[in-house]
């Protein structure tokens, strides 16, 4: 079949905590194999909160394979069968502290589709109470609050690198006509 590959062999050769990687043997469409390594991942979800007023919360976390603090929209894994939509509130409060009274889903992304299974489930918040900021015992970060506008502004001039938030900010920026 045109565009399409057979899984004939999958060994696992890595398991830890928040993946695992296979490597596989396909079938090609003429019927040659290639090898496919594949980072198995559960998914995960991120969250673009905005206020009334038209500004976004970022987060800012060092990143340990790029030795740098980025700044993210608030986001977190999803755990096997867990509901993206309930992982997003989750990670919305813990990061954030908010809660939200308007929930609104803006799809998935496939961050690394050639060699990575993640789909990143995106939702906007809106309607925000501040409780409790509440983040995981070994997650460090500050909130940043910014306009949209200046957001969309330093995802076209590279200031912000982070692919889920580049997607969020610029699908947020084109909801909310900005």
């Amino acid at each position: 079949m045109h565009l399409q590959e057979k899984t004939l062999t999958s060994d696992e050769v890595y398991k830890g905590p928040i993946f695992t990687i296979t490597h596989d043997t396909a079938e090609l469409e003429n019927g040659n194999t290639a090898v496919r390594d594949v980072l198995r991942h559960n998914g995960g979800v991120c969250v673009i909160p905005i206020t009334d007023e038209g500004d976004i919360f970022l987060v800012k976390q060092f990143r340990y394979p790029f030795q740098t603090v980025t700044r993210e929209v608030p986001a977190g894994k999803l755990e096997k069968g867990e509901d993206h939509a309930e992982c997003g509130r989750r990670e919305l409060l813990e990061e954030t502290g908010f809660t939200c009274s308007e929930y609104i889903y803006l799809g998935e992304m496939l961050p690394t589709p050639a060699y990575n299974s993640e789909i990143t489930h995106i939702y906007l918040a809106k309607g925000l109470k501040f409780t409790r900021q509440s983040p995981d015992p070994d997650e460090f970060l500050d909130v940043e609050r910014i306009p949209l506008s200046e957001a969309v502004k330093q995802v076209m001039d590279g200031t912000i690198r982070d692919g889920k938030t580049q997607v969020a900010i610029l699908k947020a920026a084109r909801i909310m006509g900005i």
